[in-house]
């Protein structure tokens, strides 16, 4: 599985550079459900704690659910006769996680305050504490099959790098055999991501080409210099991105279970 957290926020920036219509508030459950967040919190962390890898993936299991008619916490619906799942997705069948997570939290938050906080409002403070927790922990890994063909096959990657990654990623088999996003510093959140695509040694082609002579070079060279205004901007647009398509009001359900309509 491949968990892009600085690709993706690259894409969020050009995507949300319009304002946002939705009006949201994060003090929305602080009258009818005033323990939501922390419900939510606690089993996030536990979560994360047992396997650090899970906070990238909740990041970009919101990404997914945002970035497909709105946050509407749809990604987590299981497949049925009248619903189409969106888990069985090119993009995220056996790639997108934390469906589990998120059930585990919802099912904490229903004890204390059942049919009042909406599954993709759970999503949202999920990948929000998420995104504080990685500042010091693992973003992601990549599927040996994902970056099979560049360490192989490409022209604009360091040959040293592509050495480095044939070592558990040989040319047949070994298809789930991981490998860290950022080589250098695999274990923080920091703007490696960025230095390491200006010398060629990013590991998936998305991530390349976003430095390889098109129009998010300087966007890339910007970050690169500047790990504040990268950080600055990457809460920025995950905040933004929740604000996507929200269904407020009457509209849409409060699921009792994530997975299932009510």
């Amino acid at each position: 599985m491949a968990v892009k957290v600085a690709a993706a926020f690259i894409f969020m920036l050009f995507f949300l550079s319009t304002a946002c219509q939705a009006k949201l508030s994060s003090a929305f459950y602080h009258k009818s459900c005033p323990k939501a967040e922390s419900a939510i919190r606690t089993a996030i962390r536990t979560a994360i704690a047992r396997e650090r890898r899970m906070a990238a993936s909740l990041i970009r299991l919101h990404f997914h659910d945002c970035f497909v008619q709105g946050c509407d916490a749809s990604i987590l619906l299981d497949e049925t006769s009248s619903i189409k799942s969106e888990k069985t997705a090119g993009a995220n069948r056996n790639s997108a996680r934390g469906y589990e997570v998120i059930d585990k939290a919802k099912s904490e938050v229903e004890k204390i305050c059942p049919g009042v906080v909406s599954c993709a409002d759970i999503i949202a403070v999920a990948a929000r504490d998420a995104s504080a927790y990685v500042s010091s922990h693992t973003l992601g890994q990549a599927q040996c099959f994902t970056f099979r063909d560049r360490i192989y096959n490409a022209s604009n990657i360091d040959a040293g790098f592509a050495s480095t990654r044939k070592r558990r990623c040989p040319r047949t088999g070994g298809q789930a055999n991981l490998a860290p996003l950022d080589l250098v510093t695999p274990n923080s959140f920091d703007n490696n991501y960025f230095k390491n695509l200006m010398r060629n040694k990013g590991l998936l082609q998305s991530d390349q080409v976003l430095f390889n002579g098109g129009s998010t070079d300087s966007i890339v060279s910007e970050y690169s210099r500047n790990p504040a205004k990268f950080s600055s901007d990457f809460a920025s647009a995950m905040i933004k991105m929740g604000d996507i398509r929200p269904l407020t009001g009457s509209a849409g359900q409060i699921r009792r279970i994530c997975s299932a309509v009510n």
